[in-house]
């Protein structure tokens, strides 16, 4: 399934680094921006969540909740968020089930890995309505930041 713009947002309960269950409709009033990436502790992946990291107080002037999302463990997701100290929460789908709502799994990855998240960027209102998605095949390439960041802008 491919998720595309004025489709209301999948919903949604992962765990996050310190083992709380976060639902989508837990930002209900905001806008959130989803950054599903393929695996911690890779070049791309680090250089995309630290960006955000040092422009966090951007997303926050425009009342955006960041999540980044991938199917590591949410073990490795503590550490990796410790390790690099990300200002914004880290969900696991360790199950897969949602980069495969979201239409963002690979089926098969590097080193023949099955089931990873594609690197891809959704921007849901405050509504529940996707606003934005992008979905890269290639995982060696970035969001595009400057159309997220315009979108979100003419959100707020």
């Amino acid at each position: 399934m491919k998720l595309t713009t004025g489709q209301v947002a999948p919903a949604f309960t992962m765990f996050d680094t310190e083992k709380n269950k976060v639902s989508l409709s837990d930002f209900k009033g905001k806008n959130v921006l989803l950054l599903f990436f393929p695996q911690a502790f890779t070049g791309v992946c680090t250089k995309e969540l630290c960006s955000i990291r040092d422009h966090i107080a951007q997303y926050e002037a425009v009342n955006a909740q960041v999540i980044g999302i991938s199917v590591d463990s949410l073990f490795t997701l503590n550490k990796y968020k410790a390790d690099q100290q990300l200002n914004f929460p880290l969900l696991s789908d360790f199950n897969k089930n949602v980069s495969e709502d979201y239409g963002c799994l690979y089926e098969t990855f590097a080193f023949e890995m099955k089931g990873v998240s594609k690197r891809s960027a959704f921007i849901v209102n405050k509504d529940g309505i996707v606003e934005y998605a992008e979905v890269l095949e290639n995982a060696g390439e970035l969001p595009n930041f400057e159309a997220i960041e315009k979108t979100l802008a003419s959100l707020s």
